[in-house]
């Protein structure tokens, strides 16, 4: 039988393309008289990595994986909670096994988060094994970010040498997004590592057409699924037509396996779905951004077609019919605008141009082909996700292009490496000076965008990256060491910008709802630390009253430090989540925050001071709820002061119809609330002024007794009001 092998990008064969396996290899210096290998100890196998690999591959990945560490643990604190919002349902799954499950956010069980709950699981694990705090909320977030790099090098390795491998996790590990949400507890850092993970499964299932990697992959994206719904699924049109186009096994049997890894996506997503959705709603908590209580109809609208028409019921935003809308202009060119290239786009053009000059060189290879396979599992990955976040209407935030980071970085790895192979070739020369230059303009116009930001680095990133391309246009006649030297200028140029920031984003503490990476830039709607709101409503593209960039602070016991405003870039204090005072940026103030009784916003949560955790803790154990607040991210920060159950009155946004009035004034009756928080936002934050929230809001008002805390308004929901 013939068996075909592809070539890797570095020269070396790889395994076949059909099912047999690899020959054996040759008796090595380590084989005895036999030729059977002989035991390695696991730390020399674990430092010198596999025996094709140079002696360097393995201790250059393992610092690449330590220095990602580093750079993603540093300052790590100095985001306090993060998102207040789901710190809130990580420290519930820590105190109640339902609450863990169905993802509450308070562990009473009143309402879910508007997600699944997976990425609140690790947190809540590690919470529960280490206490609540900073670092063990956010360190497996770390982890995920590690984890994310070793899958990218791993990939990219096997197909394309260890030297392509170390430059697509240098890539990865550097994209400012990625550091940044890496470092953060939203659900986007798993979904990041599942989606890499799946890519890799399937691109392994190219090579021998074995069926358990297509399984692995469905259960990959499956679980990635109960991450962040529909959001995983975006991949799988391109990674089942390279499949089953280009797998080494005939059709029907590709066929069969397709199916089988569907099978998989179901069983592995769609366990938790059926329990919840058989589970009787009166005994489980309402599932948060539906408005009927059902995680199908939360995960086909508001997670769903609505974040691709605007259609989001519930929504304080959305509507980008026309071409725009709240959530910023639509179209080929959305994720290179100003709030937008920063994060993600350093190096998008030269992904392209080498998909485009690697599809050209691989164009005569036979239909199973790895190489050209690959690239176009990843390229299919990275194209599919641009497409969606370039035209989607709905709610969209700078921060979800982190998706696209592991399928950017392997085609810069495995692209670079298979053109620096064919340099001699004058098309190959052209391409990697092509990529070249677009990055160092492109990485010119980026920086620029930030006139006051390391002003020298735009000149020398330009600079830089112009004289690698030329040097790359000679690359093939040029010597080992001087071509070798070239290429390294041209890696140092095209990283320098998204290294830089990185840096900065990893130097700030970042919290609340919508957080972006890097300096402020012009005409963008965020910047540093938090803020933003849809549409760029007040100063600097935040909420009226807040300016741009304000960062919430994290008050403990009274002292606040306003976080991170654009004038002053002060540092956000570490401990428990708050707001900074909204309406005075950067402002430094002590006790209780937030105006308007106290309450915080819709995006960043309230300052807590003593008086408000005092009043709170009194005789808490007595009732279910310590308090009810409106908004997730307010009732969010008074239960992590607290430590107490604080129910979200119309979950996220406010909207949600749960608890229903009938539903809060029996719970009240029946003695389960203590204290109802004061917002001080009529309609009850994002809700309209007759919506539930709003309707539970002026009941409370007219009928129970206000109490004050510090600056923190409250009504005693045991007191009834007189006169």
């Amino acid at each position: 039988m013939t068996v075909h092998h592809d070539q890797r990008a570095d020269g070396a064969a790889t395994r076949p393309t059909t099912r047999p396996g690899p020959p054996a290899p040759a008796p090595g210096p380590e084989a005895g008289a036999s030729g059977r290998s002989l035991p390695r100890s696991l730390p020399r196998r674990l430092w010198r990595g596999r025996p094709e690999d140079p002696r360097w591959a393995r201790p250059a990945f393992l610092a690449l994986l330590l220095a990602t560490a580093a750079l993603y643990l540093w300052n790590l604190s100095a985001s306090g909670y993060a998102n207040s919002f789901y710190s809130a349902a990580v420290q519930a799954g820590s105190q109640s096994w339902k609450a863990f499950f169905f993802g509450s956010l308070d562990a009473a069980n009143a309402i879910t988060v508007d997600k699944p709950p997976a990425a609140l699981w690790p947190m809540a694990l590690s919470v529960r094994l280490f206490g609540l705090g900073s670092w063990s909320i956010l360190v497996p977030e770390v982890l995920m970010g590690v984890g994310t790099v070793a899958v990218v090098y791993a990939a990219v390795r096997r197909r394309s040498g260890p030297a392509a491998g170390l430059i697509a996790g240098a890539v990865l590990a550097l994209t400012p997004v990625a550091a940044l949400m890496f470092r953060f507890n939203n659900p986007d850092a798993l979904l990041a590592l599942l989606m890499a993970l799946a890519c890799h499964l399937v691109v392994r299932a190219l090579e021998d057409g074995r069926t358990r990697w297509l399984l692995w992959a469905g259960a990959a994206i499956g679980f990635a699924f109960l991450t962040k719904t529909l959001q995983a699924f975006l991949i799988l049109p391109p990674l089942a037509l390279v499949y089953g186009v280009c797998a080494p096994v005939p059709v029907r049997r590709r066929i069969g396996q397709l199916a089988a890894a569907l099978a998989a996506i179901v069983v592995s997503g769609g366990w938790w779905v059926a329990i919840v959705e058989l589970w009787p709603a009166s005994s489980r908590p309402y599932i948060g951004g539906s408005q009927n209580n059902s995680f199908l109809e939360l995960t086909f609208g508001y997670n769903g077609l609505g974040r691709l028409n605007g259609e989001e019921t519930g929504s304080v935003g959305g509507g980008g019919g026309g071409g725009g809308g709240s959530w910023g202009e639509t179209g080929w060119d959305r994720l290179f605008g100003s709030s937008i290239g920063g994060q993600i786009s350093w190096l998008i053009p030269a992904a392209l141009i080498l998909l485009a000059a690697a599809l050209v060189a691989t164009r005569t290879a036979g239909r199973t082909s790895v190489t050209r396979g690959a690239f176009l599992v990843w390229g299919g990955a990275l194209f599919t996700t641009l497409l969606v976040f370039s035209y989607m209407q709905g709610i969209f935030h700078e921060y979800y292009t982190v998706a696209l980071a592991p399928y950017l970085a392997p085609l810069i790895g495995m692209g670079a490496a298979l053109l620096w192979q064919r340099r001699t070739g004058v098309w190959a020369s052209l391409a990697l000076a092509a990529a070249m230059t677009a990055t160092a303009a492109w990485g010119y116009v980026l920086l620029d965008r930030s006139s006051d930001y390391l002003p020298w680095l735009k000149w020398l990133v330009l600079a830089g990256g112009l004289t690698a391309a030329l040097g790359l246009l000679f690359a093939g006649r040029l010597g080992r060491r001087l071509a070798l030297g070239t290429a390294g200028l041209g890696l140092a140029a095209a990283l320098a910008g998204p290294a830089a920031y990185t840096l900065t984003t990893l130097n700030e503490g970042h919290t609340g709802s919508i957080v972006t990476a890097g300096p402020s830039v012009a005409g963008a709607r965020g910047g540093p630390g938090g803020g933003g709101a849809p549409g760029g409503q007040g100063p600097g593209g935040g909420f009226p009253g807040r300016g741009q960039n304000q960062q919430g602070g994290n008050a403990q016991d009274g002292n606040q430090q306003g976080g991170n405003a654009q004038g002053g870039n002060r540092q956000g204090g570490q401990g428990l989540p708050g707001g900074g005072v909204p309406g005075v940026p950067g402002r430094v103030g002590t006790g209780d925050t937030g105006g308007a009784g106290g309450a915080g916003g819709l995006l960043n949560g309230a300052g807590v001071g003593t008086e408000a955790r005092k009043l709170l803790a009194t005789d808490a154990d007595r009732y279910t709820w310590a308090a009810a607040a409106i908004g997730a991210q307010n009732a969010a920060s008074y239960q992590l002061s607290t430590g107490e159950p604080v129910m979200a009155v119309g979950g996220f946004n406010g909207t949600d119809p749960s608890p229903t009035l009938a539903r809060f004034q029996q719970y009240v009756a029946d003695g389960k609330i203590h204290y109802f928080i004061a917002s001080g936002t009529g309609g009850g934050m994002g809700g309209s002024a007759d919506g539930t929230s709003a309707r539970i809001t002026a009941w409370v008002e007219a009928n129970f007794t206000k109490v004050t805390a510090g600056s923190a308004t409250f009504y005693d929901l045991t007191q009834k009001a007189t006169g």
